[in-house]
């Protein structure tokens, strides 16, 4: 508990004090997001079993969630408007402003919070829902003021001039603003309003005094002030429709998930979810419970709309990040991982530049084609090193489950996901592999959604991260030069908290001032060189230097074919290959430098035998 001089009460509720007084660095973080200042006096009995304060990120989480909610319980009554709610975060200040009235209140009710074991449910809290008092609004839901009194004169003199048909500018006007001004008064508008927008609109003279009287003779005759709009039904019920989704509910259409996010609004939601079945029976049903004659079909018809506005996640995250402070975040970040590869932490950087440029789509013509392999043993933390890379905020972009034997499926995950990890790597076939190199520099997917009736060009936003166990994982022959491979030698760092902003935006600053974000031939060569290590050898490989050699120039050697050379190693080894073995055993020799030429009856490889 907090000592008696510690007990701090603002009298203005401009803002909100810490709910807490700590003295660690982490719980000087504990804070509130509202925006306003309240009395907490004695807040805590105890945080956790051994009546200590919170030590840790995820109980210093838990204690602030389950305080802000308490707060809003307890202050809401209180406040004459609306708190807006906001997602409880460490990493947000509350704003202190300047109190003159500071006082100490040693009548102060206390307030006990118990250390919580879990977060606060989301979908607990609701709030009432509160009708609409302005006709105006009634009328034509969801405009404002002025708005709402154009519509609404603009229906009442379009109906006026339907029943008065042989009307002409210039005739007589006095029975059409006898049929307007009936029309604005059984529609809810004010006198003067009507008075004012009749005056002003283009086809009626400037007559102020004649219309003035009308309009107010009318008005004095008149019964059923604000009783019939002269709205068409169909205007009205969409009106109350968008006023009814406004109101109730936050939507948005995420551009990566290619679905429709929603939220509900006065309650514990602070998370946006992919509007399903339930959802939208769940706004169907409450739009009932207000009378508005809301059903399944139109709750549809309204998500697939305009209405909706678009969501970017990952441009809204790259958009809104503070300037650079100069740090070099990203090296820090390679640096977590041990290793002996001299050039990781420069070829690292080479890749998370080129991640964020091709989430930027700055070239939009090649991919970024290249990954980064963790290899290690288990417990070295690798996967979760990857999963650290992207901000909690993007964290549900990031997928270490892809399947390459399903292709379709794969090439969605390149515009579906920012980060994919190939865990297991070594786990990929050698029949995959060519599907795995498309992949892998595949700039653009075109493709056909799931239930759609036509192709798509979708863009890329995924890019390739892999870990493995084992060390014999690259099975390609024609090279290597599309991973970085680095053996992990020890634990890797995933308990310091990483400052993303700052980490993305260096990033950004570095792209900003044309930094080069792709390999070069330079680096394509140190990532060759540094692979080798890591490249399988072929049972046929390593035969075939039990048995042979490539000859040198000035060597006599034999020029055979790959078939025939097969036959030796099988007659010696005593091995059975099949035939479709040729055509690969082919690219080994090449790979392994043997000298070669083409003749008539195929390709004769230069070799000397070992026996």
């Amino acid at each position: 508990m907090l000592a008696p001089q510690e007990r701090l009460v603002f009298s203005d509720y401009s803002s909100l004090y810490d709910l807490i007084i700590p003295q660690d660095n982490l719980l000087r973080r504990i804070n509130s997001l509202i925006d306003f200042s309240f009395v907490y006096d004695e807040l805590v009995s105890k945080y956790c079993p051994d009546n200590e304060l919170p030590t840790t990120h995820e109980q210093a989480e838990l204690f602030h969630a389950s305080a802000y909610r308490l707060a809003v319980k307890f202050y809401q009554p209180q406040l004459p408007f609306d708190i807006e709610l906001k997602e409880p975060s460490l990493e947000q200040y509350c704003r202190l402003t300047f109190d003159p009235g500071l006082y100490f209140n040693s009548e102060a009710m206390p307030i006990y919070l118990k250390q919580p074991v879990d977060l606060p449910g989301e979908t607990t809290y609701r709030e009432q829902v509160r009708t609409e008092v302005s006709p105006l609004q009634r009328l034509a839901p969801g405009y404002e003021s002025y708005k709402a009194l154009s519509l609404l004169f603009e229906a009442a003199f379009a109906q006026a001039l339907e029943e008065q048909r042989e009307y002409c500018r210039g005739d007589d006007i006095q029975s059409l603003l006898i049929c307007l001004a009936g029309h604005s008064f059984r529609a809810g508008i004010p006198g003067e309003d009507t008075v004012r927008w009749a005056r002003a609109h283009y086809r009626l003279p400037d007559e102020g005094a004649l219309i003035r009287e009308t309009v107010k003779n009318v008005y004095r005759t008149s019964r059923g002030f604000g009783d019939k709009s002269s709205l068409l039904p169909e205007q009205l019920f969409v009106m109350q429709l968008d006023e009814f989704m406004k109101r109730r509910y936050e939507f948005r259409f995420n551009q990566l998930t290619n679905v429709v996010e929603y939220r509900e609004r006065n309650s514990f939601n602070f998370y946006f979810r992919p509007v399903d079945k339930r959802g939208m029976a769940s706004i169907a049903m409450n739009g009932l419970y207000e009378g508005i004659k809301l059903w399944d079909k139109d709750v549809v018809r309204y998500l697939s709309s305009d209405h909706v506005p678009v969501y970017q996640p990952v441009e809204e995250f790259l958009y809104d990040l503070p300037h650079w402070d100069g740090k070099d975040h990203i090296r820090s970040l390679a640096e977590r991982v041990p290793c002996n590869n001299l050039y990781w932490t420069q070829l690292f950087r080479r890749w998370f530049l080129g991640m964020v440029a091709h989430w930027r789509g700055i070239n939009e013509r090649y991919a970024n084609s290249t990954s980064p392999l963790l290899i290690g043993p288990q417990a070295f933390r690798k996967s979760t090193f990857c999963r650290l890379i992207l901000p909690p905020c993007l964290q549900a972009y990031y997928t270490d489950s892809i399947d390459f034997s399903r292709k379709r499926d794969a090439e969605l995950y390149l515009n579906r996901f920012l980060l994919i990890n190939m865990d297991e790597f070594d786990q990929i076939g050698a029949n995959q592999q060519a599907f795995l190199k498309h992949i892998l520099q595949k700039p653009v997917v075109n493709t056909r959604r799931p239930n759609a009736s036509a192709v798509e060009s979708l863009r890329r936003y995924a890019s390739f991260i892999g870990t493995s166990n084992h060390k014999d994982l690259l099975t390609d022959t024609s090279g290597s030069r599309r991973f970085i491979g680095v053996e992990v030698t020890g634990v890797i760092d995933v308990v310091r908290p990483i400052d993303y902003e700052q980490l993305y935006a260096q990033a950004m600053a570095a792209l900003y001032n044309n930094e080069r974000y792709w390999f070069d031939e330079t680096d394509e060569a140190l990532m060759t060189e540094a692979n080798r290590e890591f490249e399988q050898s072929p049972a046929i490989e390593q035969l075939f230097l039990i048995y042979f050699r490539a000859a040198e120039d000035d060597e006599e050697g034999e020029w055979l074919l790959a078939p025939d050379l097969l036959q030796r190693i099988q007659k010696e080894s005593r091995m059975k290959f099949s035939p479709g073995l040729v055509a690969y055993f082919g690219r080994i020799l090449q790979r392994l430098g043997v000298k070669s030429y083409r003749k008539t009856r195929g390709v004769y490889y230069h070799v000397m035998s070992l026996r």
